[in-house]
C-alpha cells in the first residue's frame, strides 16, 4: 500500500508498523470530527467515515473513540458506496485531555499524535497567567512539548510585565512572540513543525489562533471575527480541524476553551520550581506553612516565589484530587480536611457523640 499521501500528514514508522499489524485494513488520519461522522485522509484522498459497531459497545469511556489527529484502521479507501468503518485506532504517541462538556467525569481528547502544543495568550485585557499554568500542566501531560505563543502584543498596556509573568511560568518552554507586522514568530513556528511535525493550538477563544494557523497557511481557510468591546474573541472553532501547511508541517486547531479541566494534568512539571523547593525543606512531609526551615515559605517570604503562583499550584493539585471523585465523596474529602485536626470527619463525630453523653 502507498502512503506516500499520508507522509504529508505526520504518518511515520513507528504508525506503519501498528498499522501493518492489521489484515485487509486500510490507515487513514482523522482530519475533523462532526458529531458521529469522521473526515479521514487516506493514501487515495479524504472520506467520510464512523465507528463500527462493535467498536462503539465495546468502548467505554469517551477518550477512547477517534479524535482529531488519530490515525485509524478503515475498511474501504472511498466512500462511493457508504462511509467508511473505522475498527481500530492506532496508539496515541501524544493525547491533550479534558474533561467532556455536560458529562459526569468522562474526559474528551482535544487533538492525538501532535509533536508540539501551542499555547496561545493574547497579551491583551484577557491575558490571564493562572489559566497559563493550567494549559502548561495538561500540555507536559500530553506527551507532547509545550510551547507558548504570545499574540495582540499591539493591545498590550504593560507588555514588559506581562513577558516577565510568563517568563516566570514557562520553566524551560520555548515563548514565541507573533506580532501582524512582523513574519519571526510565525518562521519560528514554520521551523518546529518541518518535516511534517504535527502541532494543535490550544487557547481561549479570541487569542488569534485562527489567525496564526491563517498566516501558516498563506490563506484565510478560517474564519476569524476579532474582539467584542470585552476583548473576547467572538469567533469560535465549533470543531477540531486538521490542515497541512504548504512548506511541511500540519497543524489542528482547536475550539476556544476558557476553563481547562486538570483532570489530565502533570503538576509536578508546571510546577517544577515548587517542588525543587519543597525538596529543600527539613521535613520530607513538610505542609509549607509553619514549620522550620521551609524552603517554600522561605522563598515566598523573600520574592523568589509569589503567593499567587504557590496559591495556584494548591488549588490545582486540590483540583487534581478531587477530579475522579463522585460529588457525594468530594464532599467527604472536605469535611475530612476540614476536621483533620481532630482526626477528620470520624474524630469529629466521636468528639460530638462524647459531648453528648456528657
Amino acid at each position: 500500500m502507498n502512503n506516500n499521501n499520508l507522509t504529508k500528514f505526520g504518518f511515520n514508522p513507528r504508525f506503519e508498523a501498528e498499522a501493518n499489524m492489521y489484515e485487509n485494513l486500510y490507515v487513514g488520519r482523522v482530519t475533523s470530527q462532526a458529531k458521529h461522522l469522521y473526515r479521514i485522509m487516506t493514501s487515495q484522498g479524504e472520506l467520510l467515515g464512523e465507528v463500527s459497531g462493535k467498536y462503539r459497545y465495546e468502548t467505554k469511556d469517551l477518550a477512547d473513540f477517534p479524535a482529531a489527529g488519530d490515525y485509524v484502521m478503515i475498511d474501504r479507501l472511498d466512500d462511493k458506496q457508504g462511509h467508511a468503518i473505522i475498527h481500530h485506532t492506532l496508539t496515541r504517541q501524544s493525547a491533550m485531555v479534558r474533561s467532556a462538556a455536560g458529562t459526569a467525569h468522562e474526559s474528551q481528547v482535544v487533538a492525538a499524535n501532535m509533536d508540539y502544543i501551542f499555547i496561545t495568550v493574547a497579551l491583551s485585557n484577557d491575558f490571564n497567567v493562572r489559566r497559563l499554568e493550567r494549559y502548561l500542566s495538561s500540555a507536559w501531560d500530553s506527551g507532547a512539548t509545550p510551547v507558548i505563543v504570545l499574540t495582540k502584543a499591539d493591545l498590550s498596556q504593560t507588555l514588559t510585565e506581562q513577558l516577565m509573568a510568563v517568563e516566570d511560568v514557562a520553566l524551560g518552554v520555548d515563548i514565541i512572540l507573533s506580532s501582524p507586522d512582523d513574519d519571526s514568530g510565525i518562521n519560528e513556528i514554520h521551523q518546529l513543525l518541518m518535516p511534517y511535525k504535527t502541532g494543535v493550538f490550544v487557547g481561549s477563544s479570541g487569542v488569534g489562533k485562527s489567525t496564526l494557523i491563517n498566516r501558516l497557511l498563506g490563506e484565510s481557510i478560517l474564519t476569524t471575527q476579532g474582539l467584542r468591546n470585552d476583548d473576547r474573541g467572538r469567533h469560535t472553532t465549533t470543531y477540531r480541524q486538521l490542515f497541512t501547511l504548504p512548506g511541511g508541517g500540519v497543524v489542528i486547531d482547536t475550539p476556544g476553551m476558557r476553563q481547562l479541566s486538570v483532570e489530565n494534568t502533570d503538576i509536578s512539571k508546571g510546577f517544577s520550581d515548587i517542588d525543587e523547593l519543597a525538596a529543600r525543606c527539613k521535613f520530607n512531609d513538610c505542609s509549607h506553612t509553619n514549620e522550620p526551615q521551609c524552603a517554600v515559605q522561605a522563598a515566598i517570604q523573600n520574592g523568589s516565589l509569589s503567593q499567587e503562583r504557590y496559591d495556584s499550584y494548591l488549588k490545582l493539585k486540590k483540583e487534581s484530587a478531587y477530579e475522579s471523585l463522585s460529588s457525594r465523596e468530594i464532599e467527604h474529602v472536605k469535611l475530612d480536611e476540614m476536621f483533620k485536626e481532630v482526626g477528620g470527619m470520624k474524630g469529629a463525630r466521636k468528639q460530638l457523640k462524647h459531648k453528648a453523653r456528657k
